[in-house]
């Protein structure tokens, strides 16, 4: 049996049921190779009104359903992404460009995202509050009603899962838009395993779509909250379009994160880790090692042993060929990784590794001799490249680690765990990785970013229940007071 059988999905998206779009359809494309692999239907403002209404009118329902109802949901959902994790994971390498060690990631974390919000429909969801008054007075987590998702290309089961999910947990009803470059393994996998789990009708909406799909749904007056992973220029505008609507937003953003190698480090296991951080998905992840900051007297032996591995590491189709990396999404943003690649090396940086390509493959880069003229080492790339920079002391290493307007995840590598946690704490982030690099998600822990990454850890674990809840104040009397007038 199939999941994701294109007869049902093809040229349509989901308003209370499979069904044509206002915005007609867009093209479902295989960057490894150029093949369109089917179409889907472009959700139009229009669409999104529609929806919109209908998730409203589902939501109350579903708040006041049995908690054991919605834990239900959840864990069938969880079972299905199991079930059908082989097929999930061919669409996310074929649409996405994920080899398969990274598509199997993805639809494992997303059942563990189902299972772990099964868990906050029973959480204690409120507390009894001291007052002086003759009352009982309480505080009490409300489901916040309808939920915006908007998510991302780049791993789009696991960032749109994880706001969907817990969000349903708690009682809301979603309106889920997925990038229309992956629309398919993000989107439509996520709406089909909801409806094999027996999520009741209209509680989630597939909204695939470009910037005034996301405008609509941030913009929609029944759309209380907005859960948006995205760049850094896009999340300040869902901010600032939330903020105008007065609307919550939680924003998980870009970074440029940064990996510091002590002295003491084993450098063969520094290579390994610092080349996973940097070309894992070709870079193309949030939490990508977008600088190296070595400690001088072990700099060039780890520009060495790095570009080593770069130059080792096979780049093609994930669907044909056993590769380490595969294509960049699409021609857009390859030519931006190049540009800022060959700009660098204009302003004096050392091509050590890579940068070169062909179609969408590019090769894993390592730069040498970086600074802050360097635009691969001051800008976030969010492609397979490795700007390796020296250091002296720890004082200029938490200098160069700070001065970047992200914040998002940090990796420390020393022999001493202890002083790297000490050096973690001197350097504003949301994520510390002690001896490891600076990708890495868990269902259960907080995830986020701070300053230019976004607006803290608003995913994940127990930080979902103020992400997708309102606090309530409540009081009772067993009769009424007297008042003088």
């Amino acid at each position: 049996m199939s999941l994701l059988d294109p007869t049902q999905w093809s040229g349509k998206a989901h308003v209370g049921t499979w069904t044509a779009m206002t915005g007609g359809t867009a093209p479902v494309v295989e960057p490894a190779t150029g093949e369109v692999l089917g179409t889907i239907g472009v959700a139009t403002p229009e669409d999104v009104a529609s929806a919109a209404e209908r998730a409203a009118r589902a939501q109350s329902a579903w708040a006041r359903a049995p908690y054991t109802e919605r834990a239900a949901v959840l864990r069938r959902a969880g079972d299905l992404f199991t079930r059908y994790a082989d097929e999930i994971g061919q669409w996310l390498i074929r649409e996405g460009g994920s080899i398969p060690g990274k598509a199997a990631f993805e639809t494992t974390t997303a059942a563990q995202e189902c299972y772990e919000a099964a868990t906050l429909a029973s959480r204690p969801l409120g507390e009894i509050l001291p007052s002086a008054e003759p009352r009982l007075s309480l505080a009490r987590r409300v489901p916040a009603g309808v939920v915006g998702v908007i998510a991302p290309f780049n791993a789009p089961l696991i960032l749109g899962i994880r706001s969907v999910a817990p969000a349903l947990a708690l009682g809301n009803s979603v309106l889920f838009k997925p990038d229309l470059r992956t629309a398919v393994c993000g989107g439509v996998s996520v709406m089909r395993v909801f409806e094999e789990a027996g999520l009741p009708a209209d509680l989630l909406h597939l909204l695939p779509g470009g910037a005034d799909t996301g405008a609509a749904v941030v913009a929609a007056p029944q759309v209380r909250v907005v859960s948006f992973t995205g760049s850094t220029a896009a999340g300040r505008k869902v901010g600032a379009a939330a903020a105008e609507h007065l609307k919550r937003a939680h924003l998980e953003l870009g970074g440029n994160s940064a990996l510091i190698v002590l002295p003491d480090a084993d450098l063969e296991r520094a290579a390994s880790t610092a080349a996973w951080g940097s070309y894992f998905h070709q870079g193309q992840i949030c939490m990508t090692t977008g600088r190296h900051l070595v400690h001088a007297s072990v700099a060039d032996e780890y520009v060495a042993r790095l570009a080593e591995k770069a130059e080792q590491l096979p780049v093609g189709n994930p669907a044909k060929e056993q590769v380490a990396l595969g294509p960049i999404i699409d021609a857009g943003q390859r030519d931006k990784i190049h540009g800022l690649v060959t700009a660098s090396v204009g302003n004096g940086a050392r091509l050590v590794a890579g940068g070169t390509y062909q179609d969408l493959f590019y090769r894993p880069t390592v730069l040498a001799d970086v600074d802050d003229a360097s635009p691969a080492y001051a800008e976030e790339v969010f492609g397979p490249v490795a700007p390796v920079r020296a250091f002296r002391d720890l004082d200029e290493a938490v200098a160069l680690a700070t001065a970047s307007s992200y914040g998002l995840s940090l990796g420390i590598l020393t022999s001493d765990a202890m002083r790297g946690l000490e050096l973690a704490e001197r350097i504003p982030t949301g994520i510390v990785h002690v001896n490891d690099q600076t990708v890495s998600d868990e269902a259960v822990a907080p995830f986020g970013g701070v300053a230019a990454s976004g607006t803290g850890a608003r995913f994940g674990g127990d930080a979902n229940i103020e992400a997708f809840t309102e606090t309530r104040w409540i009081t009772a009397r067993s009769e009424q007071p007297a008042y003088p007038f």
